[in-house]
């Protein structure tokens, strides 16, 4: 057991370092969360948007610069958190490669990324949570980070896919962009006058949009559409784990391990192949007869 918690642990470390490197992504977080929320907020009109909320039934109408705000927070999260794990994925990916081919379990470098993921959606989402009330007050602030926080695992998770599949670091960034926009932009009735359309029900932030909706506009708890959010992360994350399992694959070595620690004996030892004696070959006999 401590041989694995070991392992997972050094892991996270890498995953974390990894991000923490990435110094575009921290003022990224630092200032576009803000600058973004903040400009949707007072350069859209107050104008009443009426719309149906399917997540409660109810019709709302609430203030337009209130439902972009909301848009422009989940634009923003997704956004970031799909940027930076790509980035550690794309970056990193080489270095993946040759742990597993050193033979460290593929499985504790999976949960490592997870846990990174849940880290960063968490601090993105609670980060934008934080200026949205600072500028209006939603009526469910919990639910409108959880709903923040869902979008932000999926979009991560998406990332990690891109940057295992793609090969240059151009298209993983426009892949992301581009799906942000396409998938949000169609779900405000502020920017689209086909957001009642049943289609959006298939975007992949579908889920979070009406819950975090929902949280701004109504009192009703929707935890059904924060399991269709969540739906589409185990989705999006099985797709990231195809391509990390795919890209590390031709790197592990035939019949390779990773020997767990004797009690007493230190340090795990390096991979050692399956079948050859792992026992010190005996120095031969100089002396003469």
């Amino acid at each position: 057991m401590r041989f694995h918690l070991a392992r997972f642990a050094l892991a996270t470390g890498f995953a974390l370092t990894e991000h923490g490197r990435n110094r575009f992504a921290m003022v990224l977080v630092t200032v576009f969360v803000p600058l973004w929320t903040v400009l949707a907020y007072l350069a859209m009109p107050d104008t009443p948007a009426r719309m149906h909320l399917r997540a409660t039934g109810e019709t709302l109408t609430p203030h337009g610069n209130e439902l972009t705000e909301i848009s422009g927070a989940l634009n923003a999260v997704t956004l970031i958190t799909g940027f930076m794990m790509f980035a550690a994925t794309f970056s990193g990916s080489r270095f993946d490669r040759r742990l597993a081919a050193a033979g460290y379990p593929r499985t504790h470098l999976v949960l490592a990324k997870v846990t990174a993921l849940a880290l960063i959606s968490a601090v993105v989402a609670a980060y934008a949570t934080a200026v949205t009330c600072l500028v209006w007050t939603p009526r469910q602030p919990l639910l409108l980070g959880a709903a923040l926080f869902s979008a932000g695992l999926t979009y991560g998770a998406l990332g990690v896919g891109f940057g295992s599949v793609l090969r240059r670091e151009v298209e993983g960034m426009f892949a992301i962009v581009m799906t942000s926009i396409i998938d949000l932009a169609l779900q405000n009735p502020i920017m689209s006058s086909g957001a009642d359309n049943p289609v959006v029900r298939y975007l992949p932030s579908y889920g979070a949009m009406q819950a975090s909706t929902a949280a701004g506009f109504s009192t009703h708890p929707v935890p059904g559409h924060l399991a269709i959010q969540l739906a589409w992360f185990a989705g999006a994350a099985l797709i990231a784990l195809t391509g990390f399992c795919r890209g590390t694959r031709s790197a592990l070595p035939t019949g390779a391990q990773l020997s767990e620690p004797v009690p007493g004996g230190g340090a795990p030892s390096l991979p050692v192949p399956r079948g050859t004696d792992a026992s010190p070959v005996p120095a031969p006999d100089t002396t003469t007869p």
